[in-house]
């Protein structure tokens, strides 16, 4: 069955939960905010959504794999930028309260997390706004690994998509497209994953802003997902694929991990984001199966 993605809220409701803390994210943040709804304007897509491919019976097909692809979220986890890294303090004991759990503080965009419209669109839903529809999706990745590899600004371009299509078939509409890029053996080390230069710059692969139109335009994507800290190439400065992206009312999954062993073609995943209160996204459990 079809379902029908929801309208954005009017413009004059205020997206709370975005960062408002000061450094890199927040001044992003400040100039998205006057030119996100005039650049991704055009971009949104009307009509209907196709939900996860199920069988002739209405139930999911029989999976034979199974992957998750969740980093376990701690302090030393790479944060885009330096001083937002998650907090981890004691809480209460069993020898003391007779119960266990930890106190965290920490930015909604931390660890293997989801970008909801309202990151980038001040219209835009909030994370608890997003459907069992859009978070239940096919899945399709996009190997750049090998490019990545000697080109740390790497982006998924429109021909890296039609190549995959040759190689592999028509990207479903609805499908959250992936992103393999091999960065994540560099997770353990905060500085090689952020890619980091002398300047303060980062570099890390991404989509281009023309592949994700593409996608949006041509094949009615749910969502994208990367296995870096940012859907854009780590060196924008502008931030383009999150203003068409959160702008046509889609989503983004940042740092996910394994990506390489899920199939290019013919997966799912399931994204178990935590939903908090006008939130911009949030952490994430995403399973994948095939």
């Amino acid at each position: 069955m079809c379902t029908e993605l929801p309208p954005p809220r009017s413009p004059s409701t205020t997206a709370g939960g975005d960062r408002e803390t000061g450094g890199s994210v927040s001044r992003r943040t400040a100039v998205l905010a006057a030119a996100g709804l005039a650049t991704s304007a055009g971009l949104a897509v009307s009509g209907v959504l196709p939900a996860a491919a199920t069988s002739p019976g209405g139930s999911r097909s029989k999976r034979h794999g199974r992957l998750d692809l969740t980093y376990t979220l701690g302090e030393d986890f790479p944060a885009y930028a330096a001083g937002e890294e998650a907090i981890r303090r004691p809480g209460t004991t069993i020898p003391a309260d007779g119960y266990y759990q930890q106190r965290w503080e920490i930015f909604e965009h931390i660890g293997t997390h989801v970008d909801a419209p309202a990151h980038f669109n001040p219209g835009g839903r909030y994370v608890s706004e997003l459907t069992a529809d859009e978070l239940m999706v096919p899945a399709v990745v996009i190997d750049i690994a090998r490019r990545a590899a000697t080109d740390p600004d790497a982006a998924v371009t429109v021909a890296d998509l039609r190549d995959h299509e040759r190689r592999h078939g028509r990207i479903d509409d609805g499908a959250a497209v992936l992103m393999y890029s091999g960065w994540g053996a560099k997770v353990a080390d905060p500085d090689a994953y952020r890619g980091i230069d002398a300047s303060g710059v980062l570099h890390f692969p991404g989509f281009s802003a023309d592949a994700c139109d593409w996608l949006i335009r041509r094949r009615r994507i749910r969502a994208l997902g990367v296995d870096t800290l940012s859907i854009d190439p780590g060196n924008s400065a502008t931030f383009d694929v999150h203003t068409i992206l959160n702008g046509a009312e889609r989503y983004g999954i940042e740092n996910l991990a394994n990506l390489r062993g899920l199939p290019a073609q013919g997966g799912e995943i399931t994204v178990g984001v935590i939903p908090f209160k006008q939130g911009s996204g949030g952490p994430a459990k995403v399973l994948a199966t095939w």
